[in-house]
């Protein structure tokens, strides 16, 4: 389990759930704080950081406990990633996933999820749910190939989940398979303006076999039907959680987007004063900008929180607050979005420079805002649905 304590206090206020994160987050969050510039220009997670996300344990964060996991909770690993993205968006975006995607890989059968973690629980698994692949029985597995993009962390992973269409009688289905690091390759294709230290790279596989118990339905995971593990985090349906481990990652770099904006804009007015002659700060404008984006990080993050209490929930969330927990994960993406996007624009043309890390954030912000599983349109269909009769 994430080790939790309170931290310093941050320009907005959030609740007493989201003001606790972990102490190794925020090492984490310092280290890749000073790493971020390489980081960004080696387009991959620096190798000192990602050993210190697997030391602070995302990795084995939601691994089960007969495999030395946590079995742990949404609501502890909620304020940790948050934490830091306040320094890193792209460092917070992979600790995320790392978590994630081991949560995924527990939907196994009990002996495909002891091979994933049989030299213990930090195995870091990354993955792709996009059926680009293509499978065909054999006797006593599948044979598997495909090539699937926007693979985040993959320079770190052990293993890797992916989807692969399996034809059928009347119609294709798409089953999840656990393929050793071994057994494919990663091609260089990551060049995105933002989110940039990701390294959201390609995986290929060619024709590899993969035994009966490396795989699952697809459909299992969206229910919340593991198959040999009934912890509320391995029996919580997807659409109640998807939303959040990309969302989390935003709230933090929103948060960090606040805080350099307020010392950016404390330093010119400093600045200003000193000289009488000089363009002054505009203090009702920037008094305004500073309590409006606040404002909406704190809704935003309420938001989140209670996402991560109904994820916590399990089998037991209903079909209403699975689907409003998508919606308000869009929804508080859509907030955060506008706030760092008025932060940027409120900094000026000094808020552009390459040393200042109010144009990163901006950058990742708007990056993993364009996620398919951040998009409001479906959010708000699925959401309606459960709400009104037409």
């Amino acid at each position: 389990m994430l080790d939790r304590s309170p931290q310093r206090v941050a320009t907005t206020a959030p609740s007493t759930t989201m003001s606790e994160a972990a102490p190794a987050a925020a090492g984490v969050a310092a280290l890749a704080a000073e790493r971020a510039t390489s980081a960004e220009a080696a387009r991959r997670l620096d190798p000192d950081v990602a050993r210190a996300l697997v030391d602070a344990g995302f990795s084995r964060h939601f691994v089960p406990l007969e495999c030395g996991g946590n079995a742990g909770t949404f609501r502890e690993l909620t304020p940790a990633v948050a934490e830091i993205g306040r320094e890193c968006a792209a460092t917070a975006w992979c600790a995320s996933l790392m978590a994630n995607l081991s949560r995924m890989a527990a939907f196994l059968p009990a002996e495909g999820f002891r091979e994933v973690w049989a030299d213990g629980p930090d195995a870091v698994v990354v993955g792709s749910l996009m059926p680009a692949g293509r499978a065909r029985k054999v006797p006593g597995g599948w044979r598997v190939s495909g090539r699937w993009s926007y693979i985040s962390a993959v320079d770190s992973s052990h293993w890797a989940l992916v989807c692969a269409t399996v034809p059928g009688a009347e119609r294709s289905s798409a089953k999840v398979f656990a393929v050793p690091r071994a057994q494919f390759s990663v091609a260089d294709t990551w060049f995105n303006i933002g989110m940039r230290a990701t390294g959201s790279n390609t995986v290929t596989v060619e024709d590899v076999l993969v035994p009966d118990a490396r795989c699952f339905d697809r459909q299992d995971l969206f229910t919340g039907r593991a198959v040999d593990s009934a912890a509320p985090c391995h029996s919580v349906p997807l659409e109640a959680v998807n939303g959040l481990s990309f969302a989390t990652p935003v709230l933090g770099a929103a948060r960090g987007a606040l805080a350099a904006w307020s010392a950016y804009l404390t330093e010119k007015a400093r600045s200003a004063a000193a000289r009488p002659d000089a363009p002054q700060v505009d203090r009702a404008s920037a008094h305004a900008t500073l309590a409006r984006c606040a404002a909406d990080i704190d809704a935003a993050a309420l938001l989140l929180e209670r996402a991560s209490l109904i994820g916590d929930k399990g089998a037991a969330a209903t079909r209403l607050e699975v689907t409003r927990n998508l919606r308000d994960c869009s929804y508080a993406v859509d907030v955060l979005v506008t706030s760092v996007n008025r932060l940027f624009h409120a900094a000026g043309t000094s808020g552009q420079a390459e040393s200042n890390p109010l144009q990163r954030l901006w950058r990742d912000v708007n990056s993993a805002a364009s996620h398919i599983a951040l998009q409001f349109q479906p959010a708000a269909d699925s959401y309606a649905a459960q709400c009104l009769a037409i």
